[in-house]
C-alpha cells in the first residue's frame, strides 16, 4: 500500500504542479479565456488514464494462464523503463520545466484555444499513463486487493490538496528533497517490480529458472503475516525468489541507484553556484493564482 500511495504521491503532484504552472501563466498574462481549454485538457488527460489503466486490468482477463504472465511481465519490465526514464528526466530538466511550459504555452496560445487544450492534454496526460501503468505493476507485485488501490487514491488526494497549498503560498516545501527522496524510494519499488516481472515472464516460460531458488524464507517470513505483508507492500520482497529475479533486482539498483544521485548532484551543483539556496523554490511562478502583478523570482524552475 506505502508503494502504491508514494507513487500517487509523486505523480499526482508532478501533474498537479504543471496544472498550478499553466493556469498561473495564463492569469499572469491575462488570458483566463484559455483557462477553461486547459481544464478541459486536464480532464481529457484523467479520463483517458482511468480507461487505460481499466484496459491493462480487464483486456487480458480471458487469455490463458501463460498469456497473461507473460502479458503482465512485460508490462511490469515496461513500467519499470518508463518510471527509470521518467526519475531521470525529472532530474536532468526540472530545473527549466517552468520556462520550458511557458514556452509551450504561448506557442499553443498562438495556434488557438483548442492547441492550448491538446498541450494540456499532453503535458498531464504523461503524468497518467505514467501512473495508471506503474499502479497496474504495482498492484499486481503486491497482491490484486484493493490496499493498494486504496493507497494510490490517497496518494493522489494528498498530492492535490498539496499542490492545491504550494499554489496558494500556505506550505513550503523544499521540492527539490521531496523529489530526490521519492525518486531514490521509487527505484527501489521500481527494482521490486523489475524482479515480479521477471517472475511472471518465468511462470509463461519465456524465461528459464522458474524453480532454481536463490533463497526460500517463507517458514521465517510467512507472506500472509504484517511483517510479510509490509515488505510485500513496501518494496515488494518475494520469501521465495529466483536466481533470475534476485540477479535483476541487485543488478538494477547497483546500476540506477548510483546514476540517479550522480545525475542530481551534478544538476546541483551548477544550479547551486547560480542561485542563492531558497526553504520554497516552488513559490515562484505558482503565486501568481494569487496575485497578477507577481514579478518571477529567478531561481529554478521545479528542483529536480
Amino acid at each position: 500500500m506505502f508503494a502504491n500511495f508514494l507513487i500517487g504521491l509523486r505523480e499526482g503532484l508532478e501533474a498537479a504542479l504543471v496544472v498550478g504552472i499553466l493556469v498561473a501563466y495564463l492569469v499572469r498574462t491575462d488570458r483566463r479565456h484559455l483557462l477553461r481549454w486547459v481544464w478541459a485538457g486536464v480532464g481529457v488527460a484523467v479520463v483517458v488514464s482511468i480507461a487505460f489503466g481499466a484496459a491493462l486490468t480487464y483486456g487480458p482477463k480471458g487469455l490463458s494462464f501463460e498469456a497473461q504472465e507473460m502479458i503482465g511481465g512485460l508490462l511490469s519490465v515496461a513500467a519499470v523503463g518508463l518510471i527509470t526514464w521518467m526519475v531521470f528526466w525529472m532530474a536532468r530538466t526540472a530545473r527549466t520545466l517552468r520556462s520550458d511550459l511557458h514556452a509551450r504555452l504561448d506557442t499553443a496560445a498562438t495556434a488557438g484555444p483548442v492547441a492550448v487544450g491538446l498541450m494540456a492534454l499532453l503535458a498531464v496526460g504523461r503524468e497518467g499513463l505514467e501512473t495508471a501503468l506503474f499502479l497496474w505493476a504495482g498492484v499486481r507485485a503486491t497482491g490484486e486487493s484493493t490496499d493498494p488501490l486504496v493507497g494510490a487514491l490517497l496518494g493522489i488526494v494528498v498530492a492535490v490538496v498539496l499542490g492545491a497549498l504550494i499554489t496558494e503560498g500556505a506550505v513550503r516545501l523544499d521540492l527539490a528533497k521531496f523529489f530526490t527522496w521519492t525518486a531514490v524510494l521509487l527505484v527501489v519499488v521500481a527494482a521490486g517490480v523489475l524482479g515480479y516481472g521477471i517472475h511472471d515472464l518465468q511462470e509463461a516460460r519465456f524465461l528459464p529458472g522458474l524453480n532454481n531458488l536463490a533463497f526460500d524464507v517463507s517458514r521465517q517470513i510467512p507472506p500472509g503475516s504484517w511483517y510479510g505483508t509490509l515488505l510485500k507492500g513496501t518494496i515488494n520482497f518475494s520469501p521465495a525468489t529466483t536466481w533470475l529475479e534476485a540477479t535483476a533486482w541487485f543488478a538494477y539498483l547497483a546500476v540506477v541507484l548510483p546514476l540517479f544521485l550522480r545525475t542530481v548532484g551534478a544538476q546541483r551543483r551548477p544550479a547551486a553556484a547560480a542561485v542563492p539556496p531558497r526553504a520554497d523554490t516552488a513559490a515562484g511562478d505558482l503565486a501568481a493564482l494569487r496575485s497578477e502583478s507577481i514579478t518571477t523570482q529567478p531561481t529554478a524552475e521545479v528542483p529536480s
